[in-house]
């Protein structure tokens, strides 16, 4: 019998929404560097999929792993955290 894995969840800030049932979000994540110990800020986009077309641009977003939909599409839209 196979285990379930918990899918990962993530939140971010939409960037745009000018695709069909696509958006592009952007997640920031803060990490101290190694050896000079400075803050630094790294973002990465990911593409994700919304069915409804119910996010619009500045919207903090909650995704969740999916299958893959597309070539760059791994990801759903679960819940709009706050509009803008």
């Amino acid at each position: 019998m196979r285990k379930l894995k918990k899918k990962k969840e993530k939140i971010g800030i939409v960037i745009s929404n000018k695709m069909k049932k696509t958006i592009i979000i952007s997640e920031t994540k803060r990490i101290k560097h190694p050896y000079y110990k400075k803050v630094i800020l790294k973002k990465k986009k990911y593409y994700v999929h919304d069915e409804h077309n119910i996010s619009n641009e500045g919207d903090l977003v909650k995704i969740i792993e999916t299958r893959p939909l597309s070539k760059q599409k791994f990801w759903r839209l679960l819940k709009i955290v706050k509009k803008k």
